[in-house]
């Protein structure tokens, strides 16, 4: 009755995986390069630390790196960073975000992880 107060599911780590390797998602990488470096990114990701997402995601900015119009996907450590990182491109006009939590979730998932 009430569909649209329903969240949208989640989706899997490997529909995600899937998604981005097609480049119908974008995957967002928010850790500091030095935690990069030490662990490895999740394959197809883009390191953009949550410091510089205003500068670097927000489309009204002329050094905006991220395209408008398809979903996103972040992640961090554990998931904190990533959902401030939600929430900010969010409210620049992305969407839908998704915080898929931490590296270890990604990879728990399936999802293959690369070296920096």
């Amino acid at each position: 009755m009430f569909s649209f107060l329903r969240p949208t599911p989640k989706p899997s780590m490997t529909e995600i995986a899937e998604q981005v390797a097609q480049g119908r998602m974008l995957l967002i990488d928010v850790r500091e390069l030095a935690e990069a470096r030490a662990s490895g990114v999740a394959q197809g990701a883009r390191l953009i630390p949550l410091s510089l997402v205003p500068l670097k995601c927000d489309p009204r900015q002329p050094g905006c790196e991220l395209p408008q119009g398809l979903p996103v996907a972040v992640y961090c450590a554990s998931g904190g960073r990533s959902g401030m990182a939600a929430e900010a491109l969010t409210r620049m006009g992305y969407g839908p975000v998704v915080n898929l939590g931490g590296l270890r979730d990604w990879a728990a998932g399936g999802g293959a992880v690369v070296a920096l």
